[in-house]
């Protein structure tokens, strides 16, 4: 079962836009050295839609390589359609290493919860691999119901989690309640991380822990061990960071901190994405500080 604190990992770029081989190794082991349990490659964070298949398929093989087993893989499926998701599958197959898929909800095309419960379904037929749902409707225009991801964990054994974005505990505490056995609660949203861990969730999938790995380690393990004193002290120390780096479009911020903190050699995005704005550099700057 999956638990604990899981980088949502950024793909560093050059000054040309190109990949930074050698930044990511950087940014690889600096998770790995403190103590992170997964990281997640080519999700939202980690600008998959602004890479081609051919570069997302070397930073999962390079990231892969660099761990050497280490810690958990989980390769993030953005497909806004089911079969883009199962083209996304047959790329990926032969590659050893992955751990987990993470699929995203088909987004822009707003399809009802039958449909999500098909493309999933389909998902599920199509590999061995296990899968974690994600539910961002911030991002996606979609929203995966709690019926729906019942009905999923159920049915397939290869529906092992789900990463839920929407920072609403009730529903936490719904899914914590009903959940098959197995079945991992990984939240994705690091504001709302310790009420979730005390609701019953078992980790998350973290922005903040490109940063802050070992403090969100920390958070995680109290959390978890509901420790409520030591893990409110450790949020209390992190929430400065929360919002931050959110205060323009992810990863824009974490990108920008991650060059601040000399982790990653430049801030570099690819368009549409634009780097962070001199004014909300200071903001970020003093969060990290205080942190």
């Amino acid at each position: 079962m999956l638990k604990g604190c899981i980088t949502a990992l950024v793909t560093p770029m050059d000054r040309n836009g190109q990949v930074d081989y050698d930044s990511l190794t950087k940014l690889v082991e600096f998770q790995i050295e403190n103590k992170v349990d997964g990281l997640v490659v080519m999700g939202t964070t980690g600008e998959s839609t602004a890479l081609t298949s051919e570069e997302k398929l070397a930073v999962i093989k390079h990231v892969i390589n660099i761990n050497q087993g280490r810690i958990k893989i989980i390769i993030g499926v953005s497909a806004v359609s089911t079969q883009s998701g199962l083209d996304c599958f047959k790329l990926l197959e032969g590659i050893s290493g992955i751990d987990y898929l993470m699929c995203v909800t088909p987004y822009y095309v707003k399809p009802t919860q039958e449909g999500l419960y098909l493309h999933f379904a389909t998902l599920a037929k199509a590999t061995k691999l296990p899968i974690i749902l994600y539910n961002v409707p911030g991002r996606t225009a979609t929203d995966l119901s709690d019926t729906t991801t019942l009905r999923l964990a159920t049915e397939f054994s290869n529906i092992v989690g789900l990463k839920d974005a929407t920072g609403n505990i009730k529903r936490c505490g719904y899914l914590v309640r009903n959940r098959p056995a197995g079945f991992s609660l990984l939240s994705g949203d690091d504001g709302t991380l310790l009420q979730f861990l005390l609701t019953g969730g078992d980790g998350v999938i973290s922005v903040a822990s490109n940063n802050c790995p070992a403090e969100m380690v920390e958070l995680c393990k109290y959390g978890l061990a509901g420790n409520f004193k030591e893990a409110q002290q450790v949020n209390q120390k992190l929430e400065p960071l929360y919002d931050t780096l959110f205060c323009e479009a992810n990863p824009i911020p974490v990108k920008w901190a991650l060059f601040y903190q000399q982790i990653i050699g430049s801030p570099q995005l690819r368009l549409p994405l634009t780097e962070l704005t001199p004014q909300n550099q200071l903001k970020v700057k003093a969060a990290l500080e205080a942190v």
